[in-house]
C-alpha cells in the first residue's frame, strides 16, 4: 500500500529560474525504509519539504505535478494537518529544540494538538522510552551532546505518532558510534511500529544496513531507484559519486580483477558470510 505518491513533481523556489526538483515520480510503500541520496544540491531536502507541506505552504515558489501523502493531497492540506502524519527531523537538531527541558520539548507538539494532560504525559513517557532518553527528561536540550540532541528530536517527532518519519542527514554532525546508535533507534522504530522511514543520508555503510530501497537524485531528478544491491552495482551510481559501501566496493574490485565470490554484499556482515562460504569450498 502506497503512503507517498508523487507524479511529475517539479518545484522552483521564489526568485529562481531553475527548478530544484524536476519531474519526480515516485511511490513509497507503507513500512519501507527508503534512503534518499545524491550529490549536494541535487534536490533531496527540497523533496522532503514537499512530503510534509513546507512546500508549498511555507516556501511558496511554484509547485507543479501532484503529491499525495498518507491519503492527503499536499497542496490542499495545511502544514499542521500534514504534521500529524509526517514528522521531520532536521539535519541540525538544535534548530527544532527550544524548550527549557527535554520533557517540555517533547510535549510541545502534543500541547498544540490540544490533547489532555494525561494523554500528553502518556505519549511523552512512551517517546522518551522508545528513544532511550528517559534519564534526560529534566535536562536542558542545549546541554546535551549531538547524539543525545538527535535522540530528543526523534522523540519529539515520535510523540506525535506520525505514519512517516523523514530524517534529513541526521548523522552529519555525529561521530560513527553516535551515528550507529541513531540508526539502531530508526531500525527499531520501523520493526516494532511499522513506521515508514525516509532517510536522507550520505553514510551508505551505516544506512544500507537498514534500507529496503535506495533512491538517488541528481540535478533535481531521480536517476536511480531500487534495491540497494542493484543501485550500488550500477555504473551510474559510481559516476554520480554515491558513497558505495566499502564491502560492496571491495567485491566490485575483486570482480574486476577476475575473482567472483558470488553475491553483492551491502554490509560487512554479508561480506564476511560470503567469504566464509567461499573458503569452505576451497
Amino acid at each position: 500500500m502506497a503512503i507517498i505518491e508523487a507524479n511529475g513533481l517539479t518545484y522552483t523556489y521564489p526568485g529562481r529560474d531553475k527548478p530544484s526538483v524536476k519531474g519526480v515520480s515516485i511511490t513509497i510503500k507503507k513500512g519501507e525504509i527508503v534512503v534518499l541520496t545524491g550529490p549536494s544540491g541535487c534536490g533531496k531536502t527540497t523533496l522532503c519539504r514537499c512530503f510534509n507541506g513546507l512546500i508549498p505552504h511555507f516556501y511558496e515558489g511554484k509547485l507543479e505535478g501532484d503529491i499525495v501523502v498518507a491519503g492527503l493531497e499536499v497542496k490542499e492540506h495545511p502544514i499542521h494537518e500534514l504534521a500529524q502524519h509526517v514528522g521531520l527531523v532536521f539535519q541540525n537538531p538544535e534548530n527544532q529544540l527550544f524548550a527549557l527541558s527535554v520533557e517540555k520539548d517533547v510535549a510541545f507538539g502534543l500541547e498544540n494538538l490540544g490533547l489532555s494532560r494525561d494523554k500528553i504525559k502518556e505519549r511523552v513517557d512512551w517517546a522518551l522510552q522508545v528513544a532511550d532518553i528517559e534519564e534526560l527528561r529534566e535536562r536542558s536540550p542545549h546541554e546535551l551532546s549531538g547524539g543525545q540532541q538527535q535522540r530528543v528530536a526523534v522523540a519529539c517527532v515520535l510523540a506525535m505518532q506520525p505514519d512517516i518519519i523523514v530524517l534529513d542527514e541526521p548523522t552529519s554532525f555525529l561521530d560513527p558510534l553516535s551515528a550507529t546508535k541513531i540508526f539502531e533507534v530508526i531500525g527499531e522504530l520501523n520493526r516494532k511500529l511499522g513506521i515508514t522511514i525516509i532517510l536522507v543520508e550520505h553514510r551508505m555503510d551505516l544506512a544500507s544496513v537498514y534500507a529496503n530501497r535506495i533512491i538517488v537524485m541528481d540535478e533535481g531528478s531521480v536517476v536511480l531507484d531500487g534495491d540497494p544491491r542493484e543501485v550500488f552495482s550500477s555504473e551510474k551510481a559510481r559516476l554520480i559519486g554515491v558513497g558505495i559501501p566499502k564491502a560492496t566496493r571491495l567485491f566490485q574490485l575483486l570482480r574486476e580483477g577476475g575473482v567472483h565470490l558470488g553475491g553483492v554484499p551491502v554490509t560487512s556482515n554479508e561480506a564476511s558470510n560470503i567469504l566464509r562460504e567461499a573458503l569452505k569450498h576451497d
